[in-house]
C-alpha cells in the first residue's frame, strides 16, 4: 500500500524558511516523478514544484521562482521542499503527490502558516 507522509510544516514569520519532507513507502520510489501541491483556504489546489524520477529535471510554479527548491533522496525515499523568503500568501496546506495520472497518490498534507 502506497503511503506518503508529509512533515515539516509550521508557523513562520515573513522572510523565514521551512523545509518540508515527504516520506514514501509501499512503492518503488525511483519509478515516480514526484510533486508538491498546495491549497490555501478558499482556493483550488495548485502545483508548487515537480521533480522527475531519474534525471532530477525540475519544474517550478512561477510564484516559487528563486525561493523554493525541490529535491529527493533515493536512499531514504524522501522528497523535500526547501522554502525560503516565505510570504503570507504562501500560507496553505502542502501536499505530496506521486505526479502519475494512473498511480495518483496523495499525502495527508502539512500546514504552513506565514504570519507576523
Amino acid at each position: 500500500q502506497v503511503r506518503l507522509v508529509e512533515s515539516g510544516g509550521g508557523t513562520v514569520q515573513p522572510g523565514g524558511s521551512l523545509r518540508l519532507s515527504c516520506a514514501a513507502s509501499g512503492m518503488i520510489f525511483t519509478n515516480y516523478n514526484m510533486a508538491w501541491y498546495r491549497q490555501a483556504p478558499g482556493k483550488q489546489r495548485e502545483l508548487v514544484a515537480r521533480i522527475s524520477a531519474w534525471n532530477f529535471d525540475t519544474y517550478y510554479a512561477e510564484f516559487t521562482k528563486g525561493r523554493f527548491t525541490i529535491s529527493r533522496d533515493y536512499a531514504k525515499d524522501v522528497i523535500y521542499l526547501q522554502m525560503n523568503r516565505l510570504k503570507p500568501e504562501d500560507t496553505a496546506v502542502y501536499y505530496c503527490n506521486t505526479a502519475d495520472p494512473v498511480a495518483d497518490y496523495w499525502g495527508q498534507g502539512t500546514q504552513v502558516t506565514v504570519s507576523s
